[in-house]
């Protein structure tokens, strides 16, 4: 019984922690703040969802993926809020190969098509983020499903990685030197991230 009991606080507790998330989530989306750059927005999110970004990042949280509002959650925790936590900083980029092996779980137990259609896009931005050419593949099919404006987003940002094999606006945060070709396109307007 003891068991029994300890088990239900566990999974009432992880169950509190997804909904908090996509609670969260969803109320930034209705506010326009999915994507914009608010200081205020960024600290706000860091200050509530620190330390379970961390614990998700020591995959304490695998378990959420047995739902689709769960991985939805560790979705939203891998990939947007470092995005957000940490922006300016080579850490925005640390959990990415998580948020991906996340997003290729949730896509093979059929997560995405079970959670609101607004919020279908989160299981598709881990790819859209790789650097790697066949993650942006899977994002261009992926996105193709969901239409505009995601999808012209999503072949904008293959289209980059297809020209210089990676993002080049990441370079100064992640220590890597800038060719000309990339000083080029990020000075003409290039995607900024």
């Amino acid at each position: 019984m003891a068991a029994e009991t300890v088990s239900h606080a566990v999974e009432a507790a992880h169950h509190g922690g997804v909904d908090a998330v996509i609670r969260f989530w969803m109320e930034a989306g209705a506010t326009g703040r999915w994507f914009a750059k608010d200081k205020g927005f960024d600290r706000g999110f860091r200050e509530r969802f620190l330390d379970l970004h961390m614990e998700v990042a020591e995959r304490r949280h695998d378990g959420w993926m047995e739902t689709p509002d769960g991985a939805l959650a560790l979705l939203i925790l891998t990939d947007q809020f470092p995005r957000n936590a940490f922006r300016g900083t080579g850490h925005m980029y640390a959990t990415d190969p998580l948020a991906r092996h996340y997003a290729g779980q949730a896509l093979d137990a059929g997560h995405m098509e079970r959670v609101e259609p607004d919020l279908r896009l989160f299981f598709c931005l881990p790819f859209a983020h790789s650097e790697g050419m066949a993650d942006q593949e899977i994002s261009v099919a992926l996105n193709s499903r969901l239409g505009e404006p995601w999808l012209v987003h999503a072949e904008g940002h293959r289209d980059i990685i297809r020209r210089f094999g990676r993002f080049p606006h990441r370079n100064p945060m992640l220590g890597r030197e800038t060719t000309r070709e990339e000083e080029t396109f990020l000075r003409d307007g290039g995607f900024q991230g």
